[in-house]
């Protein structure tokens, strides 16, 4: 029987992990940097959790045997890439465990911007039915807008599937392009970024955080949008320069935008998003739905009984695959 750990955290449902544990797999379930996991590094084969700053070269090397870190995550920047490669441990992600679940979020805040979710809510539960100024109530639809995709991987594609059911015109920009028959098949056609950011009702961003993306939204891209557009972000936070989305959202050179993600999570208390009227906040849980619970487990035990059995892992991130 091969041991494994199974990273125990708030967003995890261990009682899903039981279930679905393979018999031939005997997991450890504790904390990262307890003492019970510690103890079992020693032993374990691989690892499923969530990226951890704490897994340098000391790291791998307290786990002699480790064979893979499965993520239950689709992004990745909090682990240590090139200590992970100096000891020749593959890194996968969930295998696009969380797609629909983002993808779904994506369009929520979309539908949450456009019809001003939030300020309805609000102006109801106040007592002020419409608003103080049925005037100043502007809601808008989704159909016969564009929508530009940044980053067309698993998630962005199921946003896009999704946007075209509410009738938009999906455009998208992506390092990796898709055939010409991929993108009649999805329905969607590549814009450049620029053009992309100068021609889309809605941004959406589903892009892996890298070197590359950080702060690949900042002021002159923001510029570059209509002042009627939105940006929803469901990826990772720095990928926007958030002084510079706050300071776009309060000078008009946006209109609004729908965040899940921050520059740092737990967002501090005085964070000046906080108090605008043209955003829609949640708490970076676009992925961890009940339903995804089931899915990731799955895909992690079949990757760590995959490995142990001498095939390759499935999901191994870009950086690490060759």
């Amino acid at each position: 029987m091969a041991r494994i750990i199974i990273a125990d955290n708030p967003l995890n449902e261990i009682s899903i992990a039981q279930e679905l544990l393979p018999p031939s797999l005997d997991a450890v379930i504790a904390r990262h940097g307890s003492p019970e996991f510690n103890d079992a590094l020693t032993d374990a084969v691989c690892l499923v959790g969530f990226g951890d700053g704490t897994m340098d070269d000391a790291f791998y090397k307290s786990a002699p045997n480790l064979k893979l870190v499965q993520l239950l995550s689709a992004g990745y920047d909090r682990c240590d890439i090139e200590a992970a490669r100096r000891a020749g441990v593959p890194i996968c992600n969930n295998g696009g465990a969380n797609s629909t679940a983002v993808a779904e979020h994506a369009i929520l805040l979309m539908l949450a911007v456009s019809r001003r979710l939030v300020w309805q809510h609000a102006n109801v539960s106040a007592g002020r039915w419409r608003g103080n100024n049925v005037d100043d109530v502007k809601l808008y639809e989704l159909k016969g807008k564009t929508v530009g995709i940044v980053g067309l991987g698993t998630i962005g594609k199921k946003t896009a599937k999704l946007a075209k059911a509410f009738g938009v015109d999906v455009q998208y920009y992506d390092v990796a392009r898709l055939t010409e028959g991929q993108a009649d098949e999805l329905g969607v056609r590549f814009a450049l970024l620029e053009e992309l950011l100068r021609t889309s009702d809605i941004v959406s961003l589903h892009v892996p955080l890298s070197k590359a993306t950080k702060h690949m939204i900042s002021t002159e891209q923001l510029k570059l949008m209509k002042p009627s557009a939105y940006l929803i972000n469901t990826c990772r936070g720095p990928v926007v320069d958030e002084p510079a989305l706050i300071e776009a959202l309060t000078n008009g050179t946006i209109a609004a935008a729908g965040l899940d993600v921050f520059d740092q999570e737990p967002p501090p208390p005085n964070n000046p998003l906080f108090s605008l009227p043209n955003v829609v906040l949640t708490a970076h849980l676009a992925g961890p739905t009940y339903d995804t619970q089931f899915s990731r487990f799955r895909n992690a035990f079949d990757n760590c009984q995959r490995v142990i059995r001498g095939d390759k892992p499935l999901w191994v991130i870009p950086e690490l695959a060759d």
